[in-house]
């Protein structure tokens, strides 16, 4: 795969709005916001779940949702994908009966961002799990990510109040996705490793979001070693990543980061004296507290 194999088009007309309003002091502004809209997905004509979704790669959410909820299996053979953007469904269809009602009765609400879900027998396949022992990561590697993807156009750098997530492989940002909310995005890229067979163990994971057990939890199941985060973490989250040999990198702020599990991975052969902080411009935009800045 090449460098942002897949990336946000922030210039998509549908994707964000101009929104007339004042600024601080009273004068008139026009300034972009990021669209949403309801995406109502069904599994061989069962409907599952109602998501808010910016409405880009339909596909791959639903495929990626289904996968990391358990409803489908890695070998699962997916006959059809249906967008229909008038009605905003999405159904896909499979080879094998599902067995999603059942699942349904054990469907919890989580802390994601909008309607993130997971189920609970989700935590009986993380306790199997088995991520790579030999996967590497080089801190040069996470000092090139962040400048890679920091400098990609997206939504985010448009307008804001939006989630990005980044697949990445050494220090290459392969499938970059935003969402309003972060379990969409990597759903997303779940869908896009499902559907192309993707292979996982020599992979990293980047979001920008806060490395809670949700996240910890999906990174798990699609079989990624590294996860990455600009933002900080949860005590559950990293008491899973260690109990599942995850490795878990948050705080990445300029020269800084903070590992809190799987340390073994990480390989220290950066230069800090060649490594820039981060802008203070870029980080008030991420929200971040001003002793980070």
């Amino acid at each position: 795969m090449k460098e942002f194999t897949l990336r946000p088009d922030p210039d998509h007309p549908q994707l964000s709005l101009r929104v007339r309003g004042r600024d601080q002091a009273g004068a008139e502004i026009e300034t972009s916001v990021v669209a949403e809209r309801p995406l109502t997905l069904y599994l061989n004509g069962q409907e599952i779940v109602t998501m808010m979704t910016i409405g880009d790669h339909p596909d791959l959410l639903a495929a990626g949702y289904l996968f990391n909820q358990n409803m489908l299996r890695a070998d699962d053979v997916i006959t059809s994908i249906d967008h229909d953007e008038d009605l905003d469904v999405v159904v896909v269809r499979t080879k094998r009966e599902t067995d999603y009602e059942e699942k349904l009765k054990k469907k919890v609400q989580t802390s994601g961002c909008a309607q993130g879900t997971m189920f609970g027998d989700l935590m009986e396949e993380f306790e199997d799990a088995v991520l790579n022992p030999q996967a590497r990561i080089h801190t040069s590697w996470l000092y090139a990510l962040q400048k890679k993807i920091n400098t990609a156009p997206s939504l985010y750098l448009k307008a804001g109040a939006i989630h990005g997530c980044v697949l990445c492989k050494g220090d290459t940002p392969l499938l970059y996705v935003e969402d309003v909310g972060r379990h969409n995005a990597v759903d997303k890229i779940a869908g896009y490793m499902l559907l192309n067979k993707i292979s996982a163990g020599d992979k990293s994971f980047y979001t920008t979001g806060r490395l809670t057990s949700e996240m910890v939890i999906k990174t798990v199941k699609m079989g990624i070693p590294v996860l990455l985060s600009r933002s900080g973490f949860t005590a559950w989250g990293v008491d899973l990543a260690k109990q599942a040999g995850l490795t878990l990198i948050g705080r990445m702020r300029g020269k800084r980061f903070v590992v809190l599990a799987g340390e073994e991975r990480l390989v220290y052969d950066a230069d800090l004296a060649h490594v820039a902080d981060e802008p203070a411009r870029h980080a008030r935009k991420a929200g971040l507290p001003e002793e980070a800045v």
